[in-house]
């Protein structure tokens, strides 16, 4: 398959179109006129899956995370960057990111799923097909489908649902959980919303000290699952789906795997 055509496949899944301003996503490393046979699947292009990918014969490496992400200067070996970006070209493989396009079509309905929340909306609207959608969006926002939990029950639930052998969480442990916010990935600039939403607690990442117990006095807990530990659903999903829509094609994926440990 040419890897064009693969490429008109995640357009399906996700359209670039929609990704945010900011952000930069689609191939960002390769020729699209290139073959395609097996595709490795993860949520970042680090030095372990690029040497992967380039060891096990990939062909592509399909990320979350750009593996450019802001303007760059040059690219050397010099630079961990530059270094990955030469290796894969070296081994003839191609990159492709799927990053707030992904985030807004399916990262926040796969993690909605994954606890079962019913009743949901877009956490944070964002225009699709240029215009706003309340469906679509960062985040999603909803209530349990049974009756509420304790903020200590719901936490071991999170770490339950997501294979996470630890959260961090703010709040009392005793309170009362109905109605849920859950933006996989760095969530601190989706508190407000959580908030004004009327969240009992916020299911994300990336959650510093100060917002984390600001938070906790506007009215709302956190539970903080880590930028990797509530993304990495990613992975497995578009290695689904590229079985199932894409066959002929060899699909690896990375190990899951904690990008830092607890002592």
């Amino acid at each position: 398959m040419k890897l064009y055509e693969l490429i008109e496949f995640f357009e399906q899944v996700a359209p670039s179109t929609d990704a945010l301003d900011w952000d930069n996503v689609g191939l960002l490393v390769g020729d699209d006129d290139w073959d395609i046979k097996k595709v490795y699947v993860a949520l970042d292009a680090t030095d372990e899956v690029v040497a992967a990918a380039c060891e096990n014969g990939a062909d592509l490496i399909l990320t979350h995370h750009p593996i450019i992400f802001r303007s760059i200067n040059r690219v050397t070996a010099g630079n961990f960057v530059g270094r990955r970006i030469i290796d894969m070209i070296e081994s003839k493989v191609a990159c492709f990111a799927m990053h707030t396009n992904f985030d807004i079509h399916k990262m926040g309905f796969l993690a909605e799923e994954r606890l079962g929340l019913q009743h949901t909306i877009a956490l944070d609207p964002c225009p699709v097909d240029g215009q706003t959608d309340p469906n679509y969006g960062i985040g999603r926002i909803g209530s349990l489908m049974d009756e509420a939990m304790t903020l200590f029950d719901y936490s071991e639930l999170v770490k339950e649902r997501f294979e996470l052998p630890y959260v961090r969480v703010y709040g009392d442990h005793k309170s009362m959980i109905h109605t849920v916010a859950v933006s996989p990935g760095s969530g601190r600039s989706v508190i407000d919303a959580a908030v004004h939403g009327g969240a009992d607690v916020l299911i994300t990442g990336d959650i510093d000290h100060h917002s984390g117990i600001d938070s906790v006095a506007k009215g709302m807990c956190i539970i903080d699952a880590g930028h990797y530990g509530v993304e990495h659903i990613f992975i497995q999903y578009m290695a689904d789906r590229l079985l199932e829509s894409c066959p002929g094609i060899e699909v690896l994926t990375a190990p899951k795997t904690m990008p830092y440990y607890i002592v």
